[in-house]
C-alpha cells in the first residue's frame, strides 16, 4: 500500500521522485522519505506527514544526483515517524532500500542481525532487509539483493541503490507491484503507473519472483535463481490528463463526476442494443466452461465485496447459477469446496490486493476457472487469472472508490446476461435488458445534477455519529457500500444492513433524531421497505429515502428524499449508489476531512 519511486537518467532525480511520490500519496500518507546517490555519497531525507512536509524540509536543486529513490508509508511495522520512514540504510551507510509488503521472518532476522553486532535503529520489518543486504554485499549489489531475498518470507516491492555503483538501480517483487518506466534514456521505477506516466507510457511489468537491474544501458530481468527473463514493453492506457483533478478540488468528487462517461468507456464496444448481444473478448475462448459451470465464487474486499454481492444477485437471477460471494480474507485461510464446475471471480479495482490475489491463487492450486474484473492493466491479478474483464472506467486515485464500484457492478451485469443468454434467457429478454443497461450512464447524470440536493442532507445530519443504512434486494449491497463510504471519508460510524433485519436487534439502536438511510426506489419489495420505514419513523428516527422519480407517498414518510430514475430492479444499484456517494463525500468536506486521503486508509491493500 506505500509507494515507491526510482529514477536513473540524465535528469536531476530528487525533482523526479518528489513528484513521482505526490501522485503515489493515495497508496499511503504517514512518512516519506528519499536517498540520493550524488559524487560517491549517499543522501537521504525523511520525515513523518505527508510529502508535503518532507518538500518543505529538501532544496530540490541541491542533490543533483541522477539515481534516486523514494517511498510514502503506510504505516505497518513501527509508528509512523522520522525514523520509521523510509528509507532504511544499512549499517555501513552504503546503501539504501524502500519497501512495500511485510516481511514475515521479521523476528528471526533481528535476531540474526543483533548476534552479528547490527544496531536496529527502527521497529520496522523493512530495516531489517537493507541491513541483511549489507552483511551480503561484495561488491555487487544485485548479488546480494538476490542472495537475501531467497530467505526471505512475506510478500515484497523494494527498491535498492547503493553509492558505490552510481549507475545501478535494482528493484524486486513479490506480491507487491512494480513497474519500469522506459523512456528516452531514462528509466522510472514505481509502483503505480501515475507516477510513471509524466515521463513514459511505455513500461515493463514485473511478476512475482523477479528482480531487475536498471543501468544507463538498459534492463536486465532474471528470477531469483538468476534466470534470464524476456519481459516486453507494454503501453499504458491512461492519459496524465486522467491522473490530473481536472478543476476539482478532490479526486474523489471528481471520480463520482466521471461515471456516466467512464460506464460508457466500460461498455463501448461490449454492448450491442441493437442486436442483443455482449461481446466481452477476454472471456472469448472460457464461454463453453462458464455455460457449464455448476457454482459461481465472487470474491474482493471492501467495496468489491459489496460489488461481488451485487453480482450474485445478478448471476442467480440472470444465469440461474448458484453463486456466492466471499470475503477474499476469509477465503484464504479456510478449507474452501472447490468441484468440478467451480468459477471464482476475483474482483479488485488495483488488481493487486493481496487478500483477493491469494483467494484467487487457492482457487486456481485447487482446480477453478478463475476470472479477473480489474481496472489496471497488467496488474498482479489480470495477469494470473485464467481469463477476465477490465473495467476500462479510467485511473482512479480516491481512496474511497466510486467509479471502480459502479464499473465492477456493470461488468458483471454484462457477464451474467451474456451468460443467462446462452443458458436460458430470451432474445428479447436480452434486448430489454441491454436496454436499460444503456440508458444508465445519462441517468446516473441526472442524479449527479441533485448534488445540491445531497449536500443539504449531508449540512443537515453530518454532526450525528451514528447512521443507519437500510435496504433490501439488490439495494441491500448499496446500504453497505453507503455506510462503508460514510465510514471511510467521514469517520462517523454507520452501519448497513438487510431493511426486514433492523427488528431483529439493531431497531434497539434507533433514538431520537438518528439519521436511517432507506435505499427504497419501487419494486417487488417496496412495500415491506415502506413497513420498515414506518417501524423507524415511530421510534424517533429521521428517514432518509432513496426513491424512485413520480413516488410521492413517500415524501409524506421521510424527512428528505433524493429521486432516481424509474429502472429494472437488477440495474438499480448503479443508480441508488450515487446520492450516497454524494452524501458521504459532502459530510466528509463538511467536517473537514481529508477526502481523498483518510485516515489509516490507502488505495491498494498489498498487506494482509
Amino acid at each position: 500500500m506505500c509507494g515507491i519511486v526510482g529514477y536513473l537518467g540524465p535528469k536531476p532525480a530528487l525533482p523526479v521522485v518528489v513528484e513521482g511520490l505526490k501522485r503515489l500519496e493515495y497508496r499511503g500518507y504517514d512518512s516519506a522519505g528519499v536517498a540520493v546517490v550524488r559524487d560517491g555519497r549517499l543522501g537521504v531525507h525523511k520525515s513523518a506527514g505527508r510529502i508535503h512536509v518532507l518538500e518543505q524540509s529538501l532544496d530540490l536543486n541541491a542533490e543533483e544526483g541522477h539515481l534516486a529513490i523514494a517511498h510514502t508509508r503506510w504505516a505497518t511495522h513501527g509508528a509512523p515517524n522520522d525514523v520509521n520512514a523510509h528509507p532504511h540504510i544499512d549499517a555501513s551507510g552504503r546503501i539504501a532500500l524502500v519497501h512495500n509488503g511485510i516481511i514475515e521472518n521479521y523476528q528471526a532476522l533481528r535476531k540474526y542481525l543483533t548476534q552479528q553486532g547490527i544496531t536496529l535503529v527502527s521497529e520496522t520489518d523493512t530495516e531489517c532487509l537493507v541491513q541483511m543486504i549489507g552483511l551480503r554485499y561484495r561488491g555487487d549489489i544485485e548479488q546480494a539483493v538476490r542472495e537475501v531475498l531467497l530467505d526471505i518470507d512475506g510478500t515484497y516491492g523494494i527498491a535498492v541503490i547503493c553509492k558505490d555503483e552510481p549507475d545501478v538501480l535494482v528493484a524486486a517483487r513479490k506480491g507487491s507491484p512494480l513497474i519500469v518506466g522506459v523512456g528516452k534514456d531514462e528509466f522510472i521505477l514505481a509502483s503505480d503507473a501515475s507516477a510513471i506516466l509524466a515521463h513514459t507510457s511505455h513500461v515493463i511489468y514485473l511478476s512475482d519472483g523477479e528482480i531487475v537491474r536498471i543501468t544507463p544501458q538498459g534492463v536486465r530481468t532474471t528470477t531469483l535463481n538468476a534466470l534470464p527473463v524476456t519481459k516486453e514493453l507494454e503501453e499504458i492506457e491512461w492519459t496524465l490528463e486522467q491522473i490530473e483533478l481536472g478543476g476539482h478540488e478532490h479526486y474523489m468528487a471528481k471520480e463520482i463526476f466521471e461515471q456516466p462517461e467512464a460506464l460508457r468507456n466500460c461498455m463501448r464496444g461490449r454492448v450491442d442494443g441493437k442486436h442483443g448481444t455482449v461481446h466481452l473478448g477476454g472471456l472469448a475462448e472460457h464461454w463453453r466452461e462458464l455455460t457449464r459451470a455448476r457454482r459461481i465464487v465472487l470474491t474482493g474486499c471492501g467495496t468489491a465485496w459489496h460489488a461481488a454481492l451485487v453480482g450474485e444477485y445478478l448471476f442467480e437471477e440472470l444465469a440461474r447459477v448458484p453463486t456466492e460471494t466471499e470475503y477474499a480474507s476469509e477465503f484464504r485461510y479456510r478449507n474452501p469446496i472447490i468441484e468440478d464446475g467451480t468459477v471464482v471471480v476475483a474482483i479488485s479495482q488495483s488488481g493487486e490486493t493481496l487478500d483477493t490475489y491469494a483467494a484467487l491463487r487457492e482457487a486456481k492450486q485447487r482446480g477453478a476457472l478463475s476470472l479477473g474484473v480489474v481496472n489496471v492493466v497488467g496488474s498482479t491479478i489480470a495477469r494470473e487469472t485464467d481469463a477476465g474483464v477490465y473495467l476500462h472506467v479510467g485511473p482512479e486515485i480516491g481512496v474511497a472508490s466510486t467509479k471502480a464500484f459502479s464499473g465492477q457492478v456493470t461488468v458483471m451485469a454484462m457477464i451474467a446476461a451474456a451468460l443467462g443468454r446462452r443458458k436460458h434467457m430470451s432474445q428479447p429478454s436480452m434486448e430489454l435488458f441491454l436496454s436499460a443497461l444503456s440508458e444508465v450512464p445519462d441517468k446516473m447524470q441526472r442524479i449527479l445534477e441533485q448534488a445540491d440536493l445531497c449536500r443539504e442532507v449531508a449540512q443537515r445530519f453530518h454532526e450525528r455519529d451514528n447512521w443507519l443504512y437500510l435496504g433490501r434486494g439488490y439495494n441491500y449491497p448499496v446500504a453497505l457500500e453507503g455506510a462503508l463510504k460514510l465510514k471511510e471519508i467521514s469517520y462517523i460510524h454507520a452501519e448497513g444492513l438487510p431493511a426486514a433485519e433492523v427488528k431483529h436487534g439493531p431497531l434497539a439502536l434507533i433514538e431520537e433524531g438518528m439519521p436511517v438511510v432507506f435505499i427504497a426506489p419501487n419494486g417487488f419489495q417496496y412495500d415491506k421497505i415502506v413497513s420498515n420505514i414506518m417501524e423507524v419513523k415511530s421510534r424517533g428516527g429521521h428517514v432518509i429515502a432513496v426513491a424512485t422519480e413520480g413516488n410521492r407517498e413517500i415524501a409524506r414518510l421521510a424527512e428528505q428524499v433524493i429521486y432516481v430514475p424509474d429502472i429494472i430492479d437488477p440495474l438499480q444499484p448503479l443508480l441508488t449508489v450515487v446520492p450516497l456517494q454524494l452524501i458521504a463525500f459532502h459530510a466528509a468536506v463538511l467536517r473537514g476531512c481529508n477526502v481523498d486521503k483518510p485516515r489509516n486508509l490507502a488505495k491498494s491493500v498489498t498487506v494482509e
